[in-house]
């Protein structure tokens, strides 16, 4: 009886609904899953209602209120009880997946660069959930213990023979302004050919301080190993660097040297000089490379005296690369691996503009850089066999 009874209001409501559009929808959703649970119910006591037999498995016991967001809006049902309070409804477990499943969907959203504003867009165009920018960024929230985990993790098990090091930077608002924010990125290349960003940062700027509070950070994980570290000549980076990483070899990256030298050349003349200047980064060996540079110089130094001067102060921080064994070199000279990680991030923060605050800038770049490792981690990037141990013989190739 207590099923015709449903199936009568049913037809009424699926009638009723069928010339109110949504609203007439969402009446005729919220119906079946109320009969839905009181199938449930039914299911678990193994009687229908005044049903008397002795197999039965409880009571019921009334109503209790709860709300269900779907894309039709939010739904208020009443939950059947049994006298025991034994019942667990299915229907809300199976629901709060597909919510975990779509607030994963956020989380990746935002992670890939598409901004707040979109993703609260999307969420109501296609779940019908009212998520504001703010609980966007509050979601992501959720994955700062993994970011944090991965970015204070031992580095102890691996050395680390070389390290490339790069900074870029993301517009940040703090205390109501907008500010350039340095983004660090360090990447080491281990024993065994593979390699991995050990750390990303966010920094007010590039001075000695905050590098060297990344390098102490890297230290204090267990970093080890070092002989060869290759970034461009900035002033606070390099003085961190001679103070936490002694001993070690310095190449000043070919591509940045280069970029610089060509800002002092006339438009006009960038391509031939270009051209010129990778004569000497080309080159076989540090005996030939040192014969053009000093060849170069002189050439240029009536047009272009600052890059003569350049190339005869700096030229030999550009060589080091010529004490590391052969197969090394190409892949050790600059820092130009790292662009293409600089291009994805650039492409996800370009959508973003500006970050909302240091939290949410450090969040992105350190899930890319997550991403990134785990790629790398499918193929070696150099091949050493034995040369490790024969880097301390560096400092007398290099001479």
């Amino acid at each position: 009886m207590a099923h015709k009874e449903d199936d009568t209001r049913m037809l009424k409501i699926w009638q009723e609904a069928s010339g109110r559009g949504e609203d007439g929808f969402k009446m005729l959703l919220e119906s079946i899953l109320q009969r839905v649970l009181k199938e449930e119910l039914t299911a678990f006591i193994g009687a229908d209602r005044h049903e008397r037999i002795a197999s039965r498995n409880g009571y019921r016991n009334g109503y209790k209120p709860r709300m269900l967001n779907t894309r039709l809006g939010t739904m208020e049902l009443m939950v059947p009880k049994d006298r025991d309070g034994r019942f667990q409804t299915e229907l809300f477990d199976r629901y709060q997946r597909s919510e975990k499943a779509l607030m994963l969907g956020v989380v990746q959203m935002y992670l890939q660069g598409v901004s707040t504003r979109k993703v609260k867009k999307i969420t109501e165009d296609l779940c019908g959930l009212d998520i504001s920018k703010s609980q966007v960024s509050n979601l992501t929230k959720g994955l700062d213990e993994d970011l944090n985990s991965w970015r204070t993790r031992d580095l102890s098990g691996q050395r680390y023979p070389y390290l490339m090091i790069d900074a870029r930077y993301e517009k940040v608002r703090i205390n109501r302004q907008v500010l350039s924010q340095g983004i660090f990125l360090v990447v080491g290349v281990r024993e065994d050919g593979y390699r991995e960003i050990l750390g990303t940062w966010v920094c007010e700027s590039e001075n000695e301080a905050s590098w060297s509070d990344a390098f102490k950070d890297l230290k204090s994980r267990g970093l080890n190993g070092v002989k060869y570290v290759v970034s461009d000549d900035h002033e606070g980076l390099r003085k961190a660097i001679d103070r936490y990483f002694q001993g070690c070899m310095w190449q000043r990256c070919q591509v940045h040297f280069v970029r610089n030298a060509l800002k002092q050349v006339a438009r006009k003349d960038r391509e031939a000089v270009a051209k010129k200047l990778r004569q000497i980064t080309e080159a076989p060996d540090i005996k030939d490379a040192r014969k053009r540079i000093e060849e170069i110089a002189v050439e240029i130094e009536d047009r272009y005296p600052k890059v003569s001067e350049l190339l005869d102060e700096f030229g030999e921080e550009i060589l080091n690369v010529y004490s590391l064994p052969e197969q090394h070199q190409r892949k050790m000279r600059s820092t130009n691996m790292l662009e293409r990680y600089n291009q994805e991030l650039k492409r996800r923060t370009r959508v973003i503009r500006i970050f909302p605050d240091r939290e949410s800038c450090l969040r992105l770049v350190t899930a890319l850089a997550m991403e990134t490792s785990e790629d790398w981690m499918v193929r070696r990037y150099l091949t050493f066999e034995g040369e490790v141990s024969g880097m301390d013989k560096v400092g007398r190739k290099a001479a």
